[in-house]
């Protein structure tokens, strides 16, 4: 297999030679599942694409609590924070299976946006979402009850797969603890959670997918918790 950052959303504005460039100048690793690729607080500012494998990006609270912000798939970047303003990491990365990473130091990278402008935008639109999706999760987690933080955890997975509006077919299937780590609740709480929505008709669990049959609802519902 040969490595490339072709597939990297943030590069693709990149012709082949230029893609080329930036390979070369990355470091380019192989990790295992569950090992560590930055740690929070550390000085360490590169940029990190994801080439293959999906990575988590996860913080931990004084008693050592696991709390998940978000998990990435092949195409994604990660570390872009203390690439720009070169303070220490803001959170943890862990690799979920076997990833290949490749790693472009901060002076490369931005000699990099400096000269390609529609990469620069690119990259502010990212921060964008990622202010937004903050806001709304510190909202959430200051306004809204455990069982309503897993409904609208389950609605964000939804509607990333939906297709008609009114289904969606979640693969894999959630695990308990990585929802509960989102939206700081326990997996007993998701467990209760998820047997109300199927009792409701609203989630369906099959051999290997979760099935929300009624998006619809299920919008109702943490919108009405929300005052939207």
């Amino acid at each position: 297999m040969v490595d490339t950052l072709r597939e990297i959303r943030l590069l693709s504005e990149l012709d082949d030679g230029e893609i080329a460039v930036v390979e070369k100048n990355c470091r380019w690793k192989t990790y295992g599942a569950s090992e560590q690729i930055i740690d929070q607080h550390s000085d360490s500012n590169d940029i990190f694409f994801v080439v293959s494998g999906r990575v988590r990006v996860v913080n931990y609270s004084l008693l050592g609590r696991e709390i998940t912000f978000d998990d990435l798939e092949p195409g994604g970047h990660f570390g872009e924070l203390a690439a720009i303003d070169g303070l220490p990491r803001s959170a943890s990365v862990m690799a979920l299976e076997e990833a290949r990473i490749a790693s472009l130091p901060s002076d490369q990278f931005q000699r990099m946006i400096l000269s390609h402008p529609k990469i620069a935008l690119k990259l502010m639109k990212h921060l964008a979402y990622l202010v937004r999706t903050s806001t709304l999760r510190i909202m959430d987690l200051s306004t809204l009850g455990a069982n309503n933080r897993v409904h609208a955890d389950l609605l964000s997975l939804a509607r990333k797969v939906t297709k008609d509006d009114m289904t969606a077919v979640i693969q894999p299937i959630p695990v308990h603890s990585d929802v509960a780590s989102r939206v700081s609740t326990t997996r007993e709480t998701v467990a209760r959670v998820m047997s109300d929505l199927a009792r409701k008709g609203i989630v369906e669990r099959q051999k290997d997918a979760l099935v929300v049959k009624d998006l619809e609802r299920l919008e109702d519902m943490v919108e009405d918790v929300r005052g939207e």
